[in-house]
């Protein structure tokens, strides 16, 4: 998975949250897309054990479940290796 860049990422996560039918909250404007951020945009080429994102949804969803359904849409290689609320 080291040669998926950064964008490629973030397209992998927007169709896996559509698939997955995620109460996913959208940005506003004329294009709107699902609002959630990776903290850090590796270089190609460079692997990570341990990257932060943060997805914003409409309700509220256990973290435990949405760690399981997010990673049964994800593909070899990404997995989610822990989630939690803002408020935990």
């Amino acid at each position: 998975m080291k040669f998926v860049s950064h964008l490629d990422l973030m397209r992998l996560f927007q169709r896996a949250l559509r698939r997955e039918a995620f109460p996913i909250t959208m940005t506003k404007g004329f294009n709107p897309h699902p609002k959630f951020s990776i903290k850090r945009a590796l270089k190609l080429g460079v692997e990570s054990e341990n990257e932060e994102a943060i997805f914003y949804l409409d309700s509220l969803i256990e973290p435990i479940e949405f760690r399981q359904r997010l990673s049964k849409q994800l593909p070899e290689g990404i997995m989610i290796k822990d989630a939690k609320t803002d408020t935990d």
